[in-house]
């Protein structure tokens, strides 16, 4: 799940405040399949869409052949800033590039691709333009490692009688355009597997899910009041219900009592000849 930020869509505070997270979530057995792909090439070309400030570079990145050639693509020139101050070995050669992917996938993929790479991002996207990325990617027979997508589970400690309500009002909120159209929200994983079996692709998949502590009160404070903004813009959950249980959520991260898991998945699309 992505919350919105300050920032172009999404903060670098946010994204920089989830990266250790989404680190520790990312699915090592799907990891471990996209590295699989890569191995025994000399070297290898990736394309990061909707990157941010580059957190799946740096996840990804010492797990390849030592000669990479990165372009990260999104459309928050604040992120990319970010994304451009990123240290690499020699032999990581990266570019930025501001693209609106609304309407550019297209230039997005143009030239050299070995890998197309994606996280936290597929939620937000729209039925349409998921069937333009499959297409797109199956016929070049390019291999896709979708990360972290949410897809709609969520486990709250210690339980709150509106929990339900809000979790549902914001899953409803996930629906909505975010910019590509009415968003795939929680269906977006399922929806994007099914595609690329559909047309032939091996798919390695398992859950990545976010996982917080008592010891994580910053980022549950952030997630809990983007929760509350999305369920009153929904309109599902009467205002003073909302705000009971905000407080009630904020009383328990300050008690060092609150736990929260969130689910998302990731995936690798291959092309079944690349086993």
């Amino acid at each position: 799940m992505r919350e919105k930020g300050a920032i172009g869509g999404f903060s670098r505070y946010w994204l920089a405040l989830r990266e250790p997270y989404d680190v520790r979530a990312r699915n090592p057995h799907v990891l471990n399949a996209v590295v699989e792909t890569a191995a025994g090439c000399s070297s290898v070309s990736i394309v990061d869409l909707g990157c941010g400030i580059g957190a799946t570079l740096r996840a990804l990145s010492p797990r390849l052949p030592r000669k990479q050639n990165w372009r990260l693509v999104d459309n928050n020139v604040v992120a990319l800033e970010g994304a451009q101050t990123i240290l690499t070995p020699p032999g990581v050669e990266v570019k930025t590039r501001l693209l609106d992917l609304v309407g550019s996938l297209e230039a997005a993929l143009e030239g050299p691709i070995d890998i197309v790479t994606i996280s936290a991002f597929l939620d937000l996207v729209s039925p349409e333009w998921l069937e333009q990325l499959v297409w797109r990617t199956v016929a070049r027979h390019l291999p896709v490692y979708a990360a972290l997508t949410y897809d709609g589970r969520v486990v709250l400690s210690p339980i709150d009688h509106y929990d339900r309500a809000i979790i549902a009002a914001v899953n409803r909120h996930q629906l909505t355009d975010k910019g590509f159209g009415p968003a795939l929200g929680p269906n977006a994983s399922t929806s994007a597997m099914r595609l690329f079996r559909a047309a032939g692709f091996d798919v390695v998949h398992g859950q990545s899910d976010w996982t917080f502590g008592p010891d994580d009160g910053e980022i549950q404070l952030e997630i809990f009041t983007a929760w509350a903004d999305a369920a009153r813009e929904i309109g599902a959950v009467a205002t003073p219900n909302l705000e009971s249980w905000l407080g009630a959520r904020r009383d328990a991260v300050a008690a060092g009592r609150s736990q929260l898991r969130i689910g998302h998945v990731d995936f690798l699309a291959r092309p079944v000849a690349s086993r």
